[in-house]
This record gives C-alpha cells, structure tokens and sequence, in this order.
C-alpha cells in the first residue's frame, strides 16, 4: 500500500481486526528491520533451494514469534484499566466513541517482559531444529520427553499470546476452548456427538508441537510461502510508484461522466488490491484520496462511504492477489494457485458490475456531476507508466506456462524492482530495497500468529475427529435439505468473521462446515469458495462491518447508515456464491465446464445482478422492487425453467416501472 499518514495509520489500528503496532525507533527500528529484511530473503531463496517442510516452517516461525512480542504492545495495561472504570460509574459520553486502545504519538520500547517473551519463543522453536529428525521421530513414536512437553506448551502459551496482541482476545478465546475440548472431551456425555475418548497433554503436544498437523500445518505453510512471496511483492510494486500510478490512472480513466467520481474509487480500489490484502487498509488510503472528490461530486456522506467500503473490500475479493484464505484454498485442493484466480474471476466480474450498476443508479438518484480533476490524461499515464502492469501480467502467464506460484512471485517482484528505475523518482535503490523486504516480512507477522494459531483448532479437529461430528450435526439440523445447509452455513460463516480475521474464519468454516457441504454433494472447490466469499463478507456485514466503519469515519458519515449502503453496494457478493453450491450449473461461475455453458451462466448471472440492483435502487415503488427481487433470485437458480421464469417477471417489473413512471409524469 501507498503509506499511510499517521491519521490514517489510526483509522486502519482502529477499525481493522488487527491490532496496531509499536511505533518503534532508533537503533531497535533498524533492528527489528535488518531482521525482517534478512527473513524476506530467507523466503525468496527457498524458493529455489527448498528446505524441507517441517525445518521451513519452524525457522520461519521462530524469526516471526519473536518479532511478535518486540513488535505488538501487550495492551495489558490498557485492559486492566477498562476493568477499573467499569466499577465506578461514569457520565454518559457525549457521542459514541469506539473502544480502541488509542496508538501512541511517540516511539515505544519493549518491555522486559517483551524481551523475555521474544527469547523462549526463539528458544522453543530453535530446540527441535537442533536435531529436528530424532524430534520427529519421537512425536511419530509417541515417545515425547518431558523436555519436549514442556517446551511444546510453553510455545502453545506464546501463540495464544501473541495472537491476543495482534488480532485480540476472540481467536485467542476460541483456541483456549478446542485445547479445554481436546482434554476433557472424554468427561463429555457418551450420548453427545462430540464427545471422544480424550487425550492427555503429551498426545496433544504431539499433535499440535511434532508434524505438520497443528502449529506447522497448512495455514503455517501458507504463510511461511504464498503470503510472504505477496507481501514482498506488494512492497515492492508499492515503492516503485505503482499505488500512486493505479489511484492517478483511475481517477484519468473516468473524467466526464456525472457517474465517474463512483467509478474511479471502484476502480482505484480494484487496482490498489494488487498490493494489498486489507480491506480496511485500502478504504483508508483510497478514502483519504477520494472522498474529497466524492464530496464536490455531490455525493452524500454514507452512499459515499458505502461506495468506499466496497472498493476496498474488492482488494481481497480480486484477482490476481487474493487475501491470504485464496492461498488456503489452493493448498487444501491441491490446485494450483492459477486454478483459484480463474475461479475467482467470474465471480469478481459480477461484484464489479454490481457495484458499477448501483453507482450509475445513484448518480441519478443524488443528482451527481463530473468533477474535474488533476491528473495526467489516461493515455499519458499508460505509455509513461503502463510498464507496472507488467508484472502483474507476468505472474499470470509464468503460472499458465506451469511455474509454480512461488516462482512466479519471485520472478514478477524481480521485473517490478528493475523496472523502478525507469522512474526516477521511485527508483529502489539499496535503502528504499531494505525497506521493502523488511516490510514485507512485518506485515505478514499478524497474519502469521493467526495461522499458527489456527494450526490449534486444525489440529484438534483432526485429533478429535470433531469435523466429521459438526458436519453430522448441520446436516441433520437441516434435516438433509442443501438449501437449508448452505443458508445455516453462511450465517455461521459471517457470525464467525464478527469475531475473528478473514484468514483464520475461513480455516475454521472450512474444516467445520465444509463437510457438512460435502456430505450433500457440493464439490470441493465450490464449497471452499462459498466459505472464501462469506469469511471475506464479514468485513462488510453489519454489526461490525469493519470496512464501513472505517469509511464512515473518513467521510463522517452515520455509521449504521454507511453499512446498509456497503450491503446494498455489494449484494450480487452475498447472493452468487448460493448459486455455486445450489445448482448444478452453479460451476460453470468459478470457470468449470463446458465454454458454451460458462459464457451463458456468466450473461444470466449478470442480468441477475442488473435486477438486485433495480430492486435496490433502480426502480422507485416497492411492487416492481419486490418483482426484480424475485427476478434475480429465480435467475440465479441457473436453470433452464427459472431463468425462463425469472426473465418473465423481470420484463413485468420493468412494465410495471414504466407505468408507474408515466402515470407519475405525464409529460
């Protein structure tokens, strides 16, 4: 991302689920960025060198944990404090005010204890790494020392406490219960599903501390590879100008027309996606560019925020740098990464086109007009700076040509470097290099601890077997009826992503509820991405809505008012992934089958969408509302008969919208 001011470095802390950081200085900051700038090398060259999977993913976690605690601020402090104040009474606030621990304005130092924290984590990871195949063997053989117990539940504290520092207590509550489930699941009742015969802390240790089932499973492996490849990436493409060359290009592509300011942030948020995988990281760095054209636009405060929100959102919804969970995906099919994107772009299509369609709707509707603004014509902008595409395009083609992801990457962020000097003013030379590698390795640190510490709830799953058990549980709580299964699982998804990030919500609906879709015939790859879209919706989902947050407190907007409009802008994204899952041509939307049928569900899906945003906004009395509801809801059953259906009462939605209209307005 391009970066932050120090107002908007406190909106993301804020309203994202990560937590912020310490603001670090001097000899510490340099430090601390040497060390993530040699990791970030570590990860490149492995790439061509590969160490074996185990060995990797301890190494990486052992220069990651450590980073953890000297980077995140315990917020102990702050917490205990709450607890006082809420035992005396206190005056009622003039205006609500978000429960944030505030971020410091001066630089901050670890604690002793920070430090102490930092030294067992690098002290338990490099312990099995001293002879890691005997290590292995013993956890393989049941044959744990105490030395190795110890050590492990030493390093299960560390996660739980470095995942509270960076993303909170929820995650951090959530494994502390699969732990207590995994441990006393044998005194549950012999009746309940769940319950299982119990494990002691060795056989539990074994399994989360000595494979690659719990701390070092996939989501560790995810990280220590794709996510780190893309953030080095993203910093890269970042200081050599791209994000200031996206946000220019976007706001010269759409110059005349009154619906272009809506279009540019849509497209400004498309484009920042390439290096960025927060949603509320890139409302906040595009709001702060573009809600003061919104506003000369003639925009109101919440459609404004809500048009914000959804361009930001689309930053890990797009293709060809998904977030973190697209990477799960192709791990846990087995796919190649290249797979994941061509699932993900008719999907991608359709969100965009939602939002375009409901921008053009409100343009009218709020009396919008063109604004004009300085920049560069499109034209211009392309044959100077055209050449950061090049990379993004280069991706894409390796991994068609059967390079792996991974290579991929590494070769793109290569081209991405050399081509910086064609601009002088963001050549990378050996500084701007360092702090590109180092912030790749600092901002993959979150998402680290979450992976890691979604290694606990996998691994207990995988132990216990309470997966499959769950999964018995929502079918026969739907009685066996799909619709039902995928609408109850859509909930639980969204309820889930209220609590946790995107990344460790998708692993847990993933292991929990997937089954429970498998069971009822839906592919892998159609129940994955269904589970992808909800976990990365509740970002935009009311209560929380962290993105419309955000957005809300850029354009000071009404809170609740800018997640209705979010909703209303990214409704196709919550209704098209049913369609996966429902019907059989349900496929042809992530790319599978026939061309013929791929091409004529994508123009069906697409007039399905065209009709959500007639019943939200499109027409103006609720009976043709309710009539292009219906419309869009019977289209994308995908079907030959609803579509005919759906067709048919679209057109009488229309007829009746013209009939109202001209009785309204003779003339």
């Amino acid at each position: 991302m391009t970066e932050l001011s120090d107002r908007e470095s406190e909106l993301v802390s804020a309203h994202e689920q990560e937590r912020p950081a310490r603001r670090l200085g001097g000899s510490l900051k340099l430090g601390v960025w040497i060390l993530g700038g040699l990791l970030s090398v570590y990860s490149l060259v492995v790439v061509f060198r590969p160490v074996e999977a185990l060995e990797h993913r301890m190494t990486f976690l052992a220069v990651t944990l450590p980073l953890v605690f000297v980077c995140y601020r315990s917020g102990m402090a702050a917490s205990v404090r709450r607890l006082l104040r809420r035992d005396r009474p206190a005056d009622p606030p003039a205006e609500p005010v978000e429960p944030v621990e505030p971020v410091p304005s001066g630089r901050e130092r670890p604690s002793v204890a920070d430090w102490l924290l930092a030294a067992a984590s690098l002290t338990v990871l490099l312990y099995p790494l001293l002879d890691i195949d005997a290590f292995r063997d013993r956890g393989s053989g049941a044959a744990l020392s105490d030395l190795d117990i110890v050590a492990g539940l030493v390093l299960t504290a560390l996660l739980l406490e470095a995942v509270r520092r960076t993303v909170g207590w929820s995650l951090t509550i959530i494994c502390i219960l699969f732990l207590i489930y995994a441990y006393y699941g044998a005194y549950l009742p012999i009746d309940w599903t769940i319950g299982h015969r119990g494990f002691d802390l060795g056989q539990i240790v074994s399994q989360l501390y000595t494979g690659t089932e719990g701390f070092f499973g996939v989501p560790m492996q995810v990280a220590a590879s794709y996510i780190i490849l893309f953030t080095i990436y993203g910093a890269v493409l970042d200081f050599s100008g791209a994000s200031r060359f996206f946000i220019d290009l976007s706001f010269a592509a759409f110059r005349k027309s009154r619906a272009a300011p809506g279009r540019t942030v849509t497209l400004a948020g498309f484009l920042l996606g390439t290096v960025s995988g927060s949603g509320v990281a890139t409302t906040v760095s595009l709001g702060s560019v573009a809600w003061p054209v919104l506003r000369r636009a003639g925009y109101p405060r919440e459609p404004a925020g809500g048009i914000l929100a959804a361009g930001g959102i689309g930053a890990i919804l797009s293709p060809p740098t998904l977030g973190a969970a697209a990477f799960i995906i192709a791990e846990y099919l087995r796919v190649s990464y290249l797979e994941v994107l061509l699932y993900a772009t008719i999907p991608t299509i359709l969100y965009y086109l939602g939002i375009f369609l409901a921008i053009e709707i409100d343009s009218r509707r709020f009396s919008t007009h063109a604004v004009e603004v300085d920049a560069p014509k499109a034209g211009r902008l392309l044959l100077r700076f055209g050449y950061h595409f090049s990379s993004l395009i280069l991706i894409i083609v390796l991994m068609a040509l059967d390079r792996s992801a991974f290579q991929s990457v590494v070769i793109a962020t290569a081209v991405a470097f050399a081509l910086s000097f064609l601009d002088p003013r963001h050549r990378m030379g050996p500084k701007r290099v360092g702090q590109a590698l180092a912030r790749g390795t600092l901002e993959v640190l979150p998402v680290t601890a979450v992976c890691a510490a979604a290694g606990i709830i996998v691994g207990v799953i995988t132990q216990t077997g309470l997966g499959l058990n769950l999964a018995d549980i929502i079918v026969d709580l739907a009685a066996g009826n799909l619709i039902l299964t995928t609408f109850l699982s859509a909930v639980a998804v969204m309820l889930l992503g209220l609590a946790v990030p995107v990344t460790a919500s998708f692993i847990i609906a993933a292991v929990i509820i997937g089954p429970a879709l498998f069971a009822l015939g839906v592919t892998q790859a159609e129940a994955y991405m269904f589970v992808f879209y909800y976990a990365v919706l509740s970002e935009v989902s009311p209560p929380t809505a962290l993105s419309a947050v955000a957005a809300a407190a850029i354009t000071g907007g009404n809170t609740y008012r800018t997640m209705m409009m979010t909703w209303r802008y990214t409704l196709p994204a919550f209704l098209v992934p049913f369609a996966f899952v429902l019907t059989p041509n349900g496929q042809a939307l992530l790319g599978q089958g026939p061309i013929g049928t791929v091409l004529l569900m994508t123009v069906v899906s697409a007039v399905a969408v065209a009709a959500l945003a007639m019943a939200t906004g499109g027409m103006s009395g609720r009976p043709e509302r309710l009539l292009a509801a219906a419309a869009a809801v019977l289209l994308l059953f995908l079907e030959p008969v609803p579509i005919v259906a759906g067709l048919a009462v679209l057109a009488v939605a229309a007829a009746v919208h013209l009939v109202r209209r001209r009785r309204r307005d003779p003339a």
